[in-house]
């Protein structure tokens, strides 16, 4: 689709949401801007296009936006599903390693960013379903017969979703900090000691979208997510310039927007931090001898331990799990090139023909800091975390690590 059509596409949308962008300072076309700021960084040139996936959800036709990289290089390409709230301009840090030398392929996720926002059922599962057919004829349309398939958080879980039902696409699947794997626990009020105010505000907000708080404020909005996102600025902000002013703009005009994908995540969620139908239970179900790498971020909130259970279950399959001392939850923006570094590694053992050397089994258990529960407050809906907590006494991955040194 031209960018011309786009514009076309984009303006339709925003005469459908008039109302509510009266009131919120934000519309499609400012998004846009908005991620032209964060990829003007880029060293590298990107070709930025809408595929049309038809009617993937509802009855009305849907376009989800991609930007691509290196599309004429022979090596298995690259695809990049992004985590909750976000978009592709999030991955600014690592396109040009990454693109370096492959194909590389970032879409908006249908329902965020600056694709379509359709409406999903409301049944978990199909809602879930939707989501993994938009990938399908995403892929579909642009011939893509086998690629490397990296998702973040909400992206990690739609990933895995998506191995399971199309094994045959995936060369290797990357799973970074994935959200909705561990299983809810039982006794969550018990073993998560809440004040009476945090059990009432959470009680409040359970029925509404995670950040419809962003939109309630209208034009407050882009202010109250530079306040309460300090420490997603500080990771940009020696690559991007002016990031305390871009960055938050970016996130900022992608969640104010008609919440399609947010209230599909809403419907999928038990809470902000576990999943309905829990993937852990699922991955029995994903293709013996697939390769997998799970990274996890040592300061993260989500939980670990699936990880290292899904390397026991497939015990016959490469799995391997590593854990980046210092990196949060958005840990391919926290310690960028370490990330990178894995990828790029793995992309070199795919294109050989060959699998990387296992991380060793280590010690993994969390700190009672990062069991701490996800789903109560705004601060944590938006996925704040304090990046001054103690590292794990045990890691995975060295700092300084090279890509010839993961070999």
């Amino acid at each position: 689709m031209t960018e011309e059509i786009g514009f076309e596409l984009e303006r339709q949308q925003e005469s459908w949401f008039g109302s509510w962008l009266r009131w919120c300072p934000t519309s499609l076309s400012l998004l846009r801007e908005a991620e032209k700021a964060v990829l003007s960084n880029l060293k590298g040139s990107y070709r930025g296009h809408y595929v049309n996936v038809g009617c993937a959800i509802d009855k009305t036709e849907s376009h989800i936006w991609t930007v691509s990289f290196n599309e004429e290089s022979d090596n298995v390409p690259l695809v990049l599903l992004h985590g909750f709230g976000s978009g592709v301009g999030l991955w600014c840090l690592n396109f040009d390693s990454l693109s370096a030398s492959r194909p590389v392929y970032a879409i908006d996720i249908i329902g965020f960013g600056r694709s379509s926002r359709p409406t999903f059922t409301k049944d978990p599962l199909e809602a879930e379903r939707e989501f993994i057919t938009s990938i399908e004829l995403w892929r579909q349309k642009l011939a893509l017969e086998q690629f490397i398939l990296v998702g973040h958080s909400f992206g990690g879980f739609l990933a895995a979703s998506y191995a399971i039902k199309h094994p045959e696409r995936i060369r290797h699947l990357i799973l970074a900090d994935p959200w909705g794997f561990p299983e809810r626990p039982l006794d969550v009020a018990e073993r998560y000691k809440f004040p009476f105010w945090v059990k009432a505000v959470g009680a409040i907000l359970q029925p509404f979208n995670p950040l419809f708080v962003v939109r309630t404020a209208g034009p407050w909005g882009p202010k109250l997510l530079q306040k309460a996102r300090p420490d997603l600025i500080r990771k940009f902000s020696g690559m991007v310039k002016d990031a305390e002013e871009v960055i938050p703009s970016y996130l900022y005009h992608c969640n104010a927007q008609n919440p399609s994908g947010e209230s599909a995540f809403h419907t999928l969620m038990a809470g902000f931090g576990w999943a309905k139908y829990p993937m852990i239970q699922r991955m029995d179900s994903l293709r013996k001898g697939m390769p997998m790498t799970l990274i996890y971020g040592s300061r993260s909130w989500v939980d670990r331990d699936p990880g290292f259970q899904i390397k026991y279950m497939r015990n016959d399959s490469y799995v391997n799990v590593q854990v980046i001392p210092g990196a949060g939850h958005h840990v391919y923006a926290d310690k960028a090139e370490i990330f990178n570094n894995l990828i790029n590694n793995i992309g070199k053992h795919v294109d050989d023909g060959t699998l990387p050397a296992l991380a060793p089994d280590l010690p993994t258990e969390n700190t009672e800091e990062n069991q701490d529960d996800v789903g109560m407050s705004f601060s944590k809906i938006i996925n704040v975390r304090n990046d001054n907590l103690r590292d794990e006494t045990t890691v995975q991955v060295d700092m300084n690590v090279s890509a010839e040194e993961l070999d």
